[in-house]
């Protein structure tokens, strides 16, 4: 049997050759003499699935090692009878931990502090819900929407946009769809950049399309929002430098590249292809995750608030401003895009989450270790009074 795999799927090779002969391709060069002779695809979201990549082809069985898969036309693998697969929630906590670690910055560079600040959250599934979780431990006030839960579930939490657009921060965590009554293509146009305060700030981590481009930089160039955050770009990676020029951090499409929510998703994928092909899964993340770079850290408490206490340990494991400072060396030329953003992505730094970080807290009191542990770091019991 013969595999086809993105390299930038982690331990791919581990895992797959437990099913067959695997080749590792970049994702975004695949072609279809490469598919000919195919029986499983694994891909990321840089490959566009879809017949003309396939047509001709022996593959039965395609995989996305992403939790979105806009960019799998899923309705002809169906007349193919071609089995699908993809990842929800592996990389849900990673992008949680990404908006942290972004609001945290902002709050640092404005000269104040997030607690009893509004979050607005647009979307909330696996990713949004982390976000909100996240939030709620940092003390924001959350407003939830998500028109298709609130039709499902009748839920009062589950408020109509209207309701954010006071919101002090307000982040995006939505699929791609390009019509029907939740359509999100440019759901952040001019209209809506209009209805937010000209203090408050956009996050965008979800799909680049969602936001109008041009709509984003002409109101930020304006001065009429406070700010923006952007991991995701329309027309990536062909990147708007003038709007990259203006957004407060910027970075290439890796909000859920955590490497713990990487491998997650590479075994989400190989379990339903095992499921699939009927074989019992024999390989074991577990066995081959590398020790974390910060298994152990000691923040002194004393005398400090609660959020310098929050931004030092986060930013101690997610330096957020190095990914935009690594973004921003972009080159001016457009032909170059595509071959820096993605050594970028194949070449990012190993990011683990916050559970794989023990915290020692000399001095912290118990509403800050609630606050952390709601963040999800593992906290060293608090040292016995003398």
């Amino acid at each position: 049997m013969k595999i086809v795999a993105d390299e930038n799927i982690p331990f791919a090779r581990e895992a797959f050759r437990t099913l067959g002969d695997v080749a590792l391709i970049s994702g975004r060069d695949a072609t279809p003499a490469m598919l000919r002779d195919c029986d499983l695809l694994f891909c990321r979201s840089v490959t566009k699935v879809n017949r003309d990549l396939l047509e001709g082809s022996r593959v039965r069985f395609v995989a996305t090692a992403t939790i979105g898969f806009d960019h799998v036309d899923t309705e002809y693998l169906r007349e193919r009878c071609i089995a699908f697969a993809s990842a929800p929630g592996s990389n849900a906590n990673s992008v949680g931990e990404y908006v942290v670690a972004a609001l945290l910055v902002l709050a640092r560079r404005g000269r104040y502090e997030l607690e009893g600040k509004t979050l607005g959250v647009v979307g909330v599934g696996n990713v949004g819900r982390r976000v909100v979780e996240k939030a709620e431990a940092l003390g924001l006030r959350v407003l939830q929407n998500d028109p298709p839960l609130a039709r499902q579930t009748g839920d009062p939490r589950f408020l109509p946009l209207d309701a954010l657009f006071d919101a002090d921060f307000l982040t995006l965590h939505v699929p791609l769809t390009a019509e029907g009554p939740d359509k999100t293509f440019h759901l952040v146009d001019d209209a809506f950049l209009a209805r937010m305060r000209p203090t408050s700030v956009l996050l965008n981590s979800s799909r680049g399309a969602v936001v109008d481009g041009k709509a984003l930089g002409r109101v930020l160039r304006s001065g009429r929002l406070g700010a923006a955050v952007l991991d995701v770009w329309e027309g990536e990676p062909v990147i708007d430098l003038g709007l990259l020029d203006k957004v407060a951090i910027g970075t290439p499409h890796i909000a859920g590249y955590s490497f713990d929510g990487k491998v997650c998703a590479t075994e989400m994928v190989y379990g339903a292809a095992c499921q699939t092909l009927g074989v019992e899964p024999s390989w074991d993340p577990a066995t081959v995750m590398p020790p974390p770079r910060h298994p152990r850290i000691e923040i002194a408490c004393a005398g400090r608030s609660d959020e310098a206490v929050i931004r030092e340990a986060v930013l101690a494991v997610y330096d957020i401003e190095a990914d935009d400072r690594d973004f921003r060396r972009i080159p001016a030329d457009p032909a170059q895009h595509r071959p820096f953003f993605d050594k970028l992505r194949k070449l990012y730094p190993e990011r683990r989450e916050f559970h794989n970080t023990e915290l020692i807290l000399p001095g912290a009191g118990s509403a800050l270790r609630g606050k952390l542990a709601g963040l999800g770091f593992r906290l060293a019991p608090p040292a016995p009074p003398c």
